[in-house]
């Protein structure tokens, strides 16, 4: 009896290797995954999917958290709209007479995102989406925070970083022209990271250099991050090298430089 107990046990060992082994030559991307919930209003889509229609621009991305947040830090290419009337703090929803405002045609592609898997803004507002007869809504449930953690920079706005500027004394401020013109004026407490002397790879160039000289925070990498300059293109050509060196709360603006030279006025 032991022994074809013995045997059984070498039999069912056997097995779970062979199991195990089949398992674990399944490779998962991370950039194709979503997170899996039931009784989805809205479809998800996985960063990989997402990042192809930001690049696009073949749809309607919003960004289903407050004004001001959104300023602070939101994915390129996304916008926001104004709240639902008449909801408290804690239930905030972005208003769907808004949305129907920017697009009436109620098969264009809508993405909503919000505060990552455990926010429920953008499940809130896909319902009422489908409720009034939009057919092409699509939710990045995994949001702003998955974003970043993957390597990619945010985009922030004028007002965001006035906010930042007065209150949070521990966010670094990059400036991405070249040297000299930053040698001339320049915002005070910033520090210059040049687009022109990027390069590409990781710890390699004037990143490398600025991670040794104590322009980059790499005691903390959480600390964050806004890269500004001549022009949106070399702001975002450094946030991204800094983004991919895991720096993972870093985003770039836009606008115009004069904007920033002024919040020393302010």
């Amino acid at each position: 009896m032991k022994k074809i107990f013995k045997l059984w046990a070498i039999i069912f060992i056997f097995f779970l290797i062979i199991v195990n082994k089949g398992f674990t030559k399944e490779k998962c991307d991370i950039f194709n995954g979503i997170f899996i919930e039931q009784n989805e209003l809205a479809p998800q889509l996985s960063t990989a999917d997402f990042k192809k229609a930001v690049t696009n621009g073949n749809a309607v991305i919003i960004d289903n958290r407050p004004y001001k947040e959104w300023a602070i830090s939101h994915i390129p290419g996304a916008i926001v709209v104004s709240p639902k009337p008449g909801l408290s703090k804690a239930f905030y929803t972005s208003d769907v007479d808004s949305i129907k405002k920017i697009t009436r045609n109620k098969e264009k592609k809508i993405i909503l995102y919000c505060d990552g898997i455990n926010c429920n803004k953008s499940r809130r507002v896909s319902k009422a989406l489908k409720k009034e007869g939009f057919i092409n809504v699509f939710r990045y449930q995994l949001g702003i925070p998955v974003w970043l953690a993957l390597g990619f920079p945010a985009q922030c706005e004028l007002e965001g970083i006035e906010y930042v500027y007065s209150k949070d004394k521990t966010s670094v401020f990059i400036d991405s022209r070249e040297k000299n013109k930053f040698k001339q004026t320049h915002l005070r407490g910033s520090k210059n990271i040049p687009y022109n002397k990027i390069k590409k790879g990781k710890d390699t160039g004037e990143i490398l250099k600025a991670k040794n000289d104590g322009r980059l925070p790499v005691a903390d990498r959480n600390t964050r991050i806004i890269v500004f300059g001549n022009n949106p293109a070399e702001s975002e050509k450094v946030a991204e090298a800094l983004a991919k060196e895991a720096f993972h709360n870093v985003c770039f603006y836009g606008g115009s430089l004069k904007n920033i030279l002024k919040l020393d006025k302010k």
